[in-house]
């Protein structure tokens, strides 16, 4: 594309994405890179036209000793455009885990609380992006919701039914024609060195794409799949919600799946029943595998157990429960009215200053009966008020001054949670 044709492309994008009506006010990311700089300008120049402001934040996540000067670098071009920039800095991460995955997430809850009342922000990834994408699930057996790849407009939620749309208005664009579009303007770009360094998975998808592109295999060919599997994604989470309503039902945080209901339905909508329902109990953002899925639904269905996802799966007479995984818990700790497990917050005028925790096998001794329909691997798990060793509230039981539970991914239920999931 010219400068004036990827100009163009970039409104109407915007306008597919935003219209009809603009916001007086959008955020965009921003990393100092040749995709996110190009963004920038890209943005600069619309949001000028259009009468919008932009906002703009780097997030710095300090793994390498220069992201500092980058983040002052893209502070330092946005004071240049008349622009607001904001440097957020990552300082939480306790090493464990996937640190492409940790860095994501942190991405995310830190652009979150910096947005305050914006409703957008935008992100750079691009077509060779989704490319790399696809080609990174389908190495991992990917189903149809894997190979869709990256949405261009996703709704991030957050506690209480708020959250914020990430837009990705670059993904059908390639990295080349970004770096020529910022060249020709004499814009300025850093280059980030770990995009050369092997360790990572995506550089090595990268270089693999230079391999398989004369076979046809190229970012274009993949990203087109992701657009066909993105439109069979939305047909089946349509089916997926129907089916949902008639076998599903939810009890204390709980999900009860009807197994003789269960069985009737197509393998992909059953599998995307338990894949959603396993998300929606955990709190958890990604998927689990298909293989590990596949294996635990068989356990299930056979009269069996299984641990998966941070959850608890188990065979009940007429019913296949989900519920949060005891060991997943147990050290969770919150203060009433904070978030406890990443997921749930307790507030109620008369529960004071305690703290919340899993009731666990000390809060059960203390009931003096057991809630119906709780088995007690589900019992324990559940979220209860303390005063030190004494349970001071627990809902299901109702036990102490009463409460409401409010879930981090808003409200809705799991309907409405596996709508977009």
């Amino acid at each position: 594309m010219t400068s004036f044709s990827l100009e163009s492309h970039f409104a109407g994008v915007m306008g597919d994405l935003l219209g009809p009506g603009f916001p007086a006010e959008i955020g965009l990311a921003v990393s100092g890179g040749g995709d996110s700089m190009a963004l920038l300008t890209l943005a600069h120049n619309w949001t000028r036209r259009m009468g919008v402001g932009l906002r703009v934040v780097t997030v710095d996540h300090g793994l390498r000793s220069e992201s500092a000067g980058e983040a002052a670098f893209v502070a330092r071009e946005c004071a240049a455009m008349g622009h607001a920039h904001d440097i957020l800095r990552w300082q939480d991460w306790d090493g464990s885990g996937n640190l492409q995955e940790a860095a994501r997430a942190a991405r995310l809850r830190l652009i979150g609380a910096w947005r305050g009342d914006l409703q957008h922000v935008l992100m750079a990834h691009t077509l060779d992006d989704q490319a790399e994408t696809v080609l990174m699930r389908l190495a991992r057996g990917s189903g149809v919701d894997g190979l869709a790849g990256m949405a261009a407009r996703r709704f991030v939620a957050e506690e209480e039914g708020t959250g914020f749309w990430l837009l990705r208005p670059l993904l059908e664009v390639r990295r080349a024609e970004l770096r020529h579009y910022l060249t020709v303007l004499k814009g300025h770009w850093i280059e980030d060195p770990s995009n050369g360094d092997a360790r990572f998975e995506r550089v090595r998808v990268r270089q693999a794409l230079e391999v398989l592109a004369p076979l046809g295999l190229d970012a274009p060919a993949l990203a087109e799949t992701a657009g066909r599997m993105a439109r069979a994604q939305a047909a089946l989470r349509a089916r997926a919600c129907e089916a949902a309503d008639r076998v599903v039902r939810q009890v204390h945080g709980d999900l009860l799946y009807d197994r003789d209901g269960l069985a009737t339905l197509d393998d992909e909508t059953r599998m995307r029943l338990l894949a959603a329902g396993l998300q929606f109990v955990s709190g958890q953002v990604y998927r689990p595998r298909a293989r590990a899925l596949a294996a635990a639904a068989g356990q299930v269905a056979s009269g069996g157990t299984a641990t998966l996802h941070g959850c608890l799966m188990r065979a009940e007479r007429s019913e296949i429960r989900i519920c949060r995984e005891y060991a997943a818990v147990a050290e969770a700790v919150a203060p009433v009215g904070g978030l406890w497990d990443g997921r749930l917050r307790l507030s109620g005028a008369g529960l004071g200053p305690g703290e919340v925790r899993a009731l666990g096998a000390e809060g059960a001794s203390q009931l003096s009966e057991r809630p119906s329909g709780l088995p007690y691997q589900s019992l324990i798990a559940q979220p209860a008020v303390f005063d030190g060793p004494r349970l001071v509230a627990f809902a299901p039981a109702g036990v102490g001054p009463a409460h409401e539970i409010h879930r981090r991914a808003g409200a809705g239920g799991f309907s409405a949670f596996l709508a977009v999931h």
